[in-house]
């Protein structure tokens, strides 16, 4: 069961990943009232906030006296500071997963700690389940409020269908943020100026890798209008590359030359991550080449902008 469940997590990330294109405006996933995304993946996560640490057996939420309810984990997220994450994916990948303090592999938390019947390794065992268990649920009612919102008829996706020019904006400010700002910024620029395998996106489960590659696969999904499902099938529309090259074919060429290009980069990086960023690794290259190429995307994507007479403004933090 262990097994299968970190098989699920790692699953689940697949077509998830891929949404994060859609941020970034306000929408329902991040809007500032009742987005949840910061009770879905926030990041980086302290793990002593959670569980037991090596060197503290007695650390975290599992090991203490709160009330494991939703209520209780979402009051927790981040309360006290922005590393304080309590729910979400990177929850329960550490609990899943454990540190990871292999350079080969992942975290190998055994499965015993979750045995309940005298045999099991760490303490509260009743607990961790508990938690595990309703960490998984929260992230489905959390993700399922956001498909409600899209759903056909739904108030924000009518809203959004009519919104001509203006949603318009919105589907180009995630491409422009996530591309440059987010994945080429905060999760790989920041993990390999310091080296440290705490600052890597999925530093559990070592996901990193697929992390970055569903990011940008995702963009490239807005861009081309297409997007293949977790069962294989493939679907698709109108991309915004149509509504470009309708203006400039010449820029719409060399936006696809450029996604084309981080795309093939991503997918280049080896696995684990933690050791790509290590410290005058030959990993280095590869992750700076793709730090590069998403900025060079970014700033590809601002020409759509400027052709297309709108502004957007990029976080500087």
């Amino acid at each position: 069961n262990m097994t299968a469940s970190r098989d699920a997590w790692k699953a689940s990330r697949e077509p998830y990943l891929q949404t994060e294109v859609y941020r970034f405006y306000d929408g329902p996933i991040d809007n500032e009232e009742d987005g949840p995304e910061g009770l879905l993946n926030a990041w980086p996560l302290d793990e002593n906030y959670i569980d037991y640490v090596e060197g503290d057996e007695n650390a975290g939420i599992v090991n203490g006296t709160e009330t494991i309810d939703a209520e209780t984990l979402e009051g927790l997220n981040e309360a006290g500071g922005e590393k304080n994450i309590a729910t979400g994916y990177h929850a329960v990948e550490f609990l899943l997963w454990g540190q990871d303090r292999s350079d080969t592999g992942a975290g190998e938390r055994p499965y015993t700690d979750y045995v309940t019947d005298g045999t099991g390794t760490a303490s509260n065992q009743d607990r961790r389940g508990a938690y595990l268990t309703l960490a998984g649920q929260m992230i489905v009612t959390h993700l399922t409020q956001v498909h409600d919102a899209w759903k056909p008829g739904a108030e924000y996706r009518t809203a959004f269908e009519a919104g001509g020019e203006g949603s318009f904006e919105k589907i180009l400010t995630g491409m422009i943020i996530l591309s440059g700002f987010e994945t080429g910024g905060e999760r790989l620029q920041a993990a390999l100026d310091s080296g440290d395998q705490e600052d890597e996106h999925s530093c559990f489960s070592d996901n990193t890798k697929r992390d970055m590659v569903q990011d940008v696969q995702g963009v490239a999904n807005v861009w081309n209008g297409t997007y293949t499902r977790p069962d294989g099938t493939a679907v698709s529309g109108t991309g915004v590359k149509d509504v470009v090259m309708g203006v400039d074919a010449d820029l719409a060429s060399r936006v696809d030359s450029r996604i084309n290009e981080s795309l093939s980069l991503a997918n280049a990086l080896q696995d684990p991550f933690d050791q790509e960023i290590k410290p005058g690794s030959p990993g280095n290259e590869r992750v700076m080449a793709l730090v590069i190429s998403l900025k060079e995307q970014e700033t590809v994507l601002l020409d759509v902008f400027d052709a297309m007479g709108l502004s957007v403004e990029i976080p500087t933090e």
